[in-house]
């Protein structure tokens, strides 16, 4: 294949992958976007691999099939709920592979270069391994906290912002020696000290801003790729590693500011902690059956469905698209209101309630609900806790306070789907669970929603 049909066909393919983030933005588009993805990678890796210049095609072709049978095995194994630490995992691996190419770049250096690109090039290296190296164990951890093998809440070190530092500067100080011919093992120790530092920002992070973890782990993989495809003057690389790393970038930013937290604050400090003693909360919690649930859902005129990521771990989308196709059928208003970071992924929640066929015209951002919950009948949150914490704007020493949240107590009644009387995944208690408005409906979610679909016809 000449040069001239790889470059068509990088052409091409760049402009499939630009199609599909764009078509991402909308639910009704988002299937084609995700084929554009397909067609675009198919075409990329074809011309990539019959280009010139490329030996061992038949080794290549077999690592290419390997790879695909076992993806296609995880991914028909995992589940909705396993779907962040997937991506988290498969973040892992892109860092992985730019750090072997950075490695493999000085062990195999291509010759003829001028002193001026020599050290281009050289910088290029340096700074794939440590993007790469902390996307790598950084998403290690993340994968470790989303699957509940490592604790969810933040470790706060001693002095962290100065360790962070301290293996920064200390990688400028590998990188000058590198440039200056010291060897390939100032670039080694730099790849650990990355190691490092890549597990320790993530481990700083407590559960409730993973959905920015795994945004920000995102774009870290598509700066490492870009970083790649300047070692490797490929420029569909650098392309895609762009608009990867840019977007993820930008969406962990809109997360960032729907949490009110500043950015660096989350990607540095870490979930962070009160300030004072938490808000004393008065009152108990009060269970309710799902005949009382059940009498107030016939009874309403108005409803909104808030769901979490219970909701996920219980598998009751499909129920619940069930019970909310009875309800609109009986003349009632049903929406749902979605928090920008609810769940562990980015979309988690959108995506669940695509899967179940729930018309997208009802499912609502939590700025479009909002002013609308003192006039509606009955709020159902599904597995949430945080996003619909009042002690976010009442309790200035709540490690949330300031975050905005869906006002779901405003509403005449608020039926929370729970497991038990815990403080869910980010460990912070709600007075929600104790106002005079809201009853507890224990058990587990897709059970409880079973339930009410038996006594609603």
């Amino acid at each position: 294949m000449t040069i001239g049909l790889v470059t068509a066909g990088y052409i091409a393919a760049s402009v499939l992958f630009i199609l599909a983030l764009g078509g991402l933005s909308d639910q009704e588009k988002a299937k084609r976007a995700v084929w554009f993805g397909i067609i675009g990678m198919a075409i990329a890796v074809t011309v990539t691999v019959f280009g010139p210049g490329v030996d061992s095609i038949w080794l290549l072709g077999t690592m290419i099939a390997i790879g695909a049978i076992i993806g296609t095995v995880v991914a028909q194994r995992v589940e909705m709920v396993g779907m962040p630490q997937l991506v988290a995992a498969l973040h892992s691996f892109v860092g992985l592979a730019a750090v072997f190419i950075g490695i493999n770049s000085v062990l195999h250096a291509p010759i003829g270069l001028t002193p001026a690109e020599e050290v281009i090039h050289d910088v290029e290296i340096f700074l794939g391994v440590f993007i790469g190296a902390i996307t790598f164990t950084g998403s290690i951890i993340a994968y470790g906290k989303l699957a509940g093998k490592l604790d969810g809440k933040a470790m706060i070190l001693p002095g962290r912002h100065l360790m962070n530092l301290a293996g920064l500067i200390l990688s400028v100080l590998l990188l000058t020696m590198f440039l200056n011919g010291a060897g390939i093992w100032t670039l080694l120790l730099m790849m650990l000290i990355a190691f490092a530092i890549g597990a320790h920002l993530v481990m700083a992070i407590g559960g409730a801003d993973m959905p920015v973890v795994v945004s920000m782990l995102n774009s870290y993989s598509g700066w490492a790729a870009a970083a790649t495809g300047f070692m490797l003057g490929n420029d569909l690389l650098i392309v895609v590693g762009a608009l990867v790393g840019s977007s993820g970038a930008i969406l962990s930013y809109i997360m960032c500011v729907a949490m009110n937290r500043k950015f660096l604050a989350v990607i540095l400090g870490g979930f962070g902690g009160p300030s004072g003693p938490a808000m004393e909360i008065e009152g108990e919690q009060i269970a309710i059956d799902a005949d009382g649930v059940a009498a107030a859902l016939e009874e309403a005129d108005s409803v909104i469905i808030v769901p979490g990521y219970g909701m996920a771990v219980a598998q009751a989308q499909h129920p619940i698209s069930e019970l909310v196709k009875r309800l609109r059928a009986k003349g009632k208003t049903v929406r749902f209101g979605i928090h920008p970071v609810a769940g562990r992924l980015p979309g988690h929640m959108n995506v669940l309630l695509a899967e179940a066929k729930v018309p997208y015209d009802i499912v609502m951002e939590m700025d479009e609900l909002n002013a609308d919950f003192p006039e509606t009948d009955v709020v159902i949150v599904v597995g949430s806790n945080d996003i619909v914490n009042p002690a976010a704007q009442d309790d200035p020493n709540s490690p949330i306070a300031g975050m905005p949240v869906l006002e779901v107590w405003k509403a005449k009644q608020v039926f929370v789907s729970k497991r038990g009387q815990g403080t869910g995944y980010s460990g912070i208690e709600n007075p929600l669970f104790f106002k005079e408005n809201t009853r507890m409906f224990y058990g587990d979610a897709k059970a409880s929603v079973d339930s009410l679909l038996k006594l609603i016809d």
